[in-house]
């Protein structure tokens, strides 16, 4: 066989090899959270926009206090400018640390010009990951996160184990959450039951929180996929309060529920595990 021969049958072959390898390497690196970013980079979301985050001082140290600065950009990098309200809130930006053991939900100011800015406080030094929660004027919902440094002790690395009963005392109100055995693809259903702590009785004055009776964040054990999830009866009062949602993949997750009563924010974190179809 000639060499010009050989050539042309080996070269649709390694096309294709190469087309496959990169098909891996997109699927692996895509997620519901947009693209893993590095500190003070940018990270894309799902539909093109950009979000960088950075700290105004150029660091962070824990136990002080450090604004954060979130910048939205379109593909062309042109700051994006007019945002929607998305219960009560431009933006909701979602901190956590590596353990996925600290938790804080806050809304930063919007300066225009398509920049945030918050203050807010880191309690031990590592890596957290923030998620920038918001729905862009004529757009739809998009979040992107990234993984930020913070300089201090960091806490030691601990695996997430899903919890035997998934009963949480907050504040003096006690939060179960019933979801049956959840699979992966398949629609879940997330119970909550909020009782006064000491006498067990269903806590029926839930206050709005954000517009709505209740708030869910959920987030895959590596931080990777990320989910907010809204009631389905927004305008309930207790003592239960039902959410909706599909997981993406098996696995172990965390998740958050978000309460208001008396003028108090019940937040309860639930660890739990997924499983395949």
């Amino acid at each position: 066989m000639g060499t010009n021969k050989r050539s042309r049958l080996l070269l649709p072959g390694l096309l294709a090899l190469a087309l496959l390898a990169a098909c891996g390497k997109s699927g692996e690196t895509r997620h519901a959270s947009g693209h893993e970013g590095h500190d003070g980079g940018h990270t894309t979301g799902t539909s093109g926009l950009e979000a960088s985050f950075s700290f105004a001082a150029g660091h962070a140290a824990a136990n002080e206090k450090s604004e954060l600065v979130i910048r939205i950009t379109d593909r062309q990098g042109n700051p994006v400018e007019r945002y929607e309200e998305n219960h009560e809130k431009l933006l909701h930006l979602i901190v956590v640390d590596h353990r996925l053991a600290y938790f804080n939900h806050l809304h930063p100011e919007y300066r225009g010009n398509g920049e945030f800015a918050v203050a807010t406080t880191f309690p031990e030094g590592g890596s957290y990951k923030v998620f920038a929660d918001f729905v862009p004027e004529g757009g739809s919902n998009e979040t992107i996160g990234e993984w930020l440094t913070v300089e201090g002790k960091e806490a030691a690395h601990t695996e997430l184990k899903a919890d035997k009963r998934l009963v949480r005392a907050v504040d003096g109100i006690e939060v179960e959450l019933a979801l049956g055995e959840p699979k992966a693809g398949e629609d879940t259903k997330l119970v909550f039951t909020i009782r006064d702590d000491k006498t067990k009785e269903g806590v029926d004055d839930l206050e709005p929180y954000l517009g709505a009776a209740g708030h869910v964040v959920i987030l895959s054990a590596d931080a990777e996929r990320y989910l907010h999830v809204h009631p389905t009866d927004e305008k309930g009062t207790g003592p239960t309060a039902e959410f909706s949602t599909s997981f993406p993949r098996g696995g172990v997750y965390k998740i958050w529920g978000q309460f208001q009563h008396e003028g108090r924010v019940i937040t309860a974190g639930f660890v739990v595990t997924v499983g395949e179809i």
